[in-house]
């Protein structure tokens, strides 16, 4: 009796799992049937109208991703060396120690020898 239930359980878990991939195969059959009709009447349209059909393109150049990083971290080692000529303009005295200029965001942050809640100790 227990293999008994253990086979119909067996069966029904994969009946579900096998109407569960025909609903994601439909589903996503379906979604392609409407983007191809859309792109169908889209293409007739623009024959009818004599205007060329152009295709659907992600238009995403792989370097835009480069120089955008870029220009990011131009920004932001533009504006510590700015910073850092700022200070040395002779009030260097009175605003406290100087700040190393890091070479890149990654370096010591601006503003950190400003910290004044922060009480260094030993390491263990």
């Amino acid at each position: 009796m227990n293999e008994f239930v253990a086979d119909g359980l067996r069966l029904i878990v994969r009946l579900v799992v096998i109407a569960m991939g025909l609903v994601l195969f439909v589903s996503l059959l379906a979604a392609v049937m409407v983007l191809a009709l859309v792109w169908t009447l889209r293409a007739g349209w623009a024959r009818l109208t004599g205007q060329p059909v152009t295709p659907w393109v992600m238009r995403m150049d792989p370097r835009t991703g480069f120089s955008t990083a870029f220009r990011s971290s131009q920004r932001w080692s533009t504006a510590t060396r700015a910073a850092a000529q700022g200070a040395g303009d002779g009030t260097q005295g009175t605003e406290g120690p100087e700040e190393p200029v890091a070479p890149r965001r990654g370096g010591i942050l601006p503003g950190a020898a400003q910290v004044s809640d922060v009480e260094a100790r030993e390491l263990r």
